[in-house]
């Protein structure tokens, strides 16, 4: 029961990066490092108490600077897209980076998950617990205001990652923060997440165009490819008619939670041969289902060579609604001076 440092390599730049591993009595142990934030393993028990790293990561930190898929990483100032690269705000208009086609994904050309993170260890007994700390700079990737941000990454006695955003700010900014890790339940070198069982508690969807921007309308799931309030397996209508999924090729979809504020239980993931389960836990009003539609096969390998594959890990992004700054309708990602952003989501691992 500690927090174990260690070495993670050196980037390209010189850069040293520190990995930090939480363990417990539950079984369940993960570890990350201060580049980006970036979670890049997760064991957990199968139902004869086999221990597999099911998420997907890489072996050397030039790898996540290199490679796409933010895969793991803290995601920021906003997460997910922002169409056209642009919104305004109090009548000034902010031009963004383009790294997304026409629009701007995930912070832009050097979001959070580039950055490094200050790390301090705050306890190292049965809930291990880690704050890291990056003060974003005014003007940084043509965001206004500095926004000063502590996350928290703790190891609870049940097993579950927890993760809390805590963010303030000294001019008036939006902000969307995420963590991007993608799960494969069987480990993280199995072929593909297709037949893992999953259910969301989630009745419509975000309506998207051929870019993934949000249309301003919402779909009721019920009916559709996109219902999973009764559990049924990802790939079972993934490769279905409805025009959402041919926009995604597969699920990237934002789904409307009804949590009220509150944390609450909000998708439950399985994969049934080995019995390992997730419980998704937040008090965001949004969650982004991806299943790893577009992971680029040509890039380098995972951890241990594992080859990439389509559908390799799937991804339950907590959130607020993409592109909410173009649409006054949508959850209220604006963050003024004085007020605290403040947001959690636990993912809980067991055997079922």
């Amino acid at each position: 029961m500690a927090i174990k440092k260690s070495a993670f390599g050196v980037t390209a730049d010189g850069v040293n990066v520190t990995a930090y591993e939480l363990s417990n009595s539950s079984a369940v142990s993960f570890k990350f490092i201060d580049l980006g934030g970036t979670v890049v393993s997760i064991y957990a028990p199968d139902k004869d108490g086999k221990i597999a790293d099911v998420s997907l990561g890489y072996d050397d930190p030039d790898s996540y600077l290199t490679c796409g898929g933010y895969t793991g990483a803290l995601i920021g100032r906003y997460g997910n897209r922002i169409g056209n690269a642009e919104f305004t705000l109090d009548g000034k208009t902010y031009k963004l980076y383009k790294n997304d086609g026409n629009n701007h994904l995930h912070g832009g050309k050097l979001g959070y998950d580039r950055k490094m993170w200050d790390v301090t260890v705050v306890s190292d007994g049965e809930e291990p617990e880690c704050q890291l700390h990056y003060l974003s700079v005014d003007g940084e990737e043509g965001y206004d205001g500095n926004l000063d941000i502590n996350v928290t990454y703790k190891l609870t006695r049940t097993g579950g990652l927890y993760i809390r955003y805590i963010a303030k700010t000294d001019k008036k900014t939006v902000l969307n923060l995420t963590n991007h890790a993608y799960f494969n339940l069987a480990g993280y070198d199995h072929e593909n997440i297709l037949g893992h069982e999953l259910k969301i508690l989630s009745d419509e969807i975000s309506e998207v165009d051929s870019e993934l921007i949000p249309t301003g309308n919402t779909i009721k799931v019920e009916g559709t490819e996109f219902d999973f309030r009764e559990t049924k397996t990802i790939g079972r209508d993934i490769d279905g008619d409805h025009v959402q999924l041919k926009y995604g090729q597969g699920y990237d979809h934002n789904f409307i939670l009804d949590n009220g504020g509150k944390v609450e239980l909000c998708a439950v993931a399985r994969d049934p041969e080995s019995g390992r389960t997730m419980k998704v836990y937040t008090n965001q009003p949004c969650v982004q289902l991806y299943t790893g539609n577009c992971i680029n096969v040509n890039e380098s390998a995972y951890r241990n060579g594992s080859p990439k594959r389509r559908f390799a890990g799937f991804c339950l992004e907590t959130q607020h609604m993409p592109d909410s700054p173009n649409h006054p309708d949508f959850t209220d990602t604006t963050l003024s001076p004085g007020e605290v952003y403040d947001y959690t989501t636990v993912y809980e691992f067991s055997v079922e």
